[in-house]
């Protein structure tokens, strides 16, 4: 039997770093302040830094496996390798299912953005237009991400400058909405809802058999977007709450506060910085949930012809195809906003395995930035989040998790029928 057909290796660091920034430079960047304050309150940094902490975590445990397995799939690939097919196909099907209804609910937003009064048939422009940028190529993909990160950086520096050219308020740092201080749980869920805004770097190792020397590429790109969406965030943070004082615990879009003074054009450079970051994020959602739909394809946990392979470009067209369907669907049927939160648990659960997953690395093949003591932290601080989610989210996932599950059995055995 010929070998599968396998993507063509077409990214540099430059290019696979940008697609990574470009993940976590979402609209959570322009949205997540005012929540974190009013969980945080004047202790927002900290829960940044724990933040940043899982998220190194994380990124350093993805970065050494993916520089071992560079295939397309991220956790779902490592997870079968180092913990069995189960575990991979937990962590596949709960980003491959999480992820479509965050493309779904970024595409609204994005719509929500631009042309409130259209919303669903804007999304779904938005959607079936990326999907047309993907099917042009790995390197297309590329090219549109580092010009949409672009004007999302070009905005954030204009924010930033603006704030800082107006005047601060007499309290310097926002206020938690209880009044007696943030407590314990108030900067962890803080902290787990700063992580969900910039937990992008996955979609660098989900597009590993697509980078250039692969062992030294990936772990770059991963660290260095990490590194430099962790160091955007700490500016903003101090920033915001240096020139918004205690408003930002109240502010539902603190990067359009912050320019308020600047007058009415501000306003519409943070709204058009604000649409750019949600397509850039949209664009390396769709090209990571088609490479791991397609990894899941090739073992034979999804349909077989979503494998399919075709064009000068390489392009797993069949995956892409499926994902936009599926996305489009979502956005029609609306209401996406309003459950977008279980595909937080479905990411945790993703990390974990990819933490456990790094945890069994022997030493020979365990690189020095990938110590085994932070991979079983990663995994125990992935769980420590997960109880900071909303019951219903936490449970609505679960189902969705076990339904995969329970499917997954039910074609194995049919398939053992059939072979016997």
């Amino acid at each position: 039997m010929p070998p599968a057909p396998r993507l063509g290796r077409r990214l540099g660091t430059l290019d696979a770093t940008a697609i990574g920034l470009g993940s976590m430079l979402g609209a959570g960047v322009f949205a997540v302040f005012g929540p974190a304050a009013a969980l945080a309150g004047p202790l927002l940094l900290l829960s940044l830094l724990l933040a940043g902490a899982v998220a190194c975590a994380n990124a350093v445990a993805s970065a050494a496996l993916a520089a071992k397995y560079p295939s397309s799939g991220g956790t779902y690939v490592y997870g079968r390798e180092r913990l069995g097919p189960w575990a991979g196909f937990l962590a596949g099907w709960g980003f491959v299912t999480g992820k479509s209804a965050s493309c779904a609910a970024m595409a609204l937003t994005f719509a929500h953005y631009v042309a409130p009064e259209h919303a669903v048939p804007v999304a779904v422009a938005a959607v079936v237009a990326l999907t047309g940028v993907n099917l042009a190529g790995i390197t297309r993909t590329a090219l549109v991400t580092k010009v949409l990160l672009a004007v999302v950086l070009a905005v954030l520096a204009f924010a930033a400058v603006a704030g800082l050219a107006q005047p601060a308020p007499g309290e310097a740092l926002p206020r938690a909405h209880d009044g007696a201080g943030p407590g314990p749980l108030g900067v962890l869920t803080a902290a787990g809802v700063l992580f969900f805004a910039f937990a992008g770097y996955a979609r660098i190792a989900t597009l590993g058999e697509e980078v250039k020397d692969p062992s030294r590429t990936i772990p770059r790109a991963i660290l260095g977007a990490l590194a430099g969406a962790f160091a955007l965030y700490a500016g903003l943070a101090l920033v915001l709450s240096a020139r918004l004082g205690p408003r930002l615990a109240d502010a539902a879009a603190p990067i359009h506060d912050l320019v308020a003074g600047a007058g009415p054009a501000a306003g519409g450079i943070v709204q058009a910085g604000a649409a750019a970051a949600c397509l850039g994020a949209l664009l390396a959602l769709i090209a990571g949930v088609g490479r791991t739909s397609l990894a899941m394809a090739r073992e034979g946990d999804l349909p077989g012809p979503l494998a399919r392979i075709a064009g000068s470009h390489s392009v797993p067209w069949a995956a892409e195809l499926a994902v936009c369907a599926v996305v489009v669907l979502l956005v029609v049927g609306g209401n996406v906003l309003t459950v977008i939160g279980f595909s937080s648990f479905g990411v945790l659960v993703y990390y974990a395995v990819a933490n456990a997953s790094a945890l069994t690395l022997p030493r020979p093949e365990r690189p020095w930035y990938s110590p085994r003591w932070l991979n079983a932290a990663g995994a125990v601080a992935c769980l420590a989040l997960a109880f900071t989610l909303p019951l219903t989210s936490a449970l609505v996932m679960a189902g969705v998790l076990v339904a995969g599950v329970a499917g997954r059995a039910v074609v194995l055995a049919a398939r053992r029928r059939r072979a016997g």
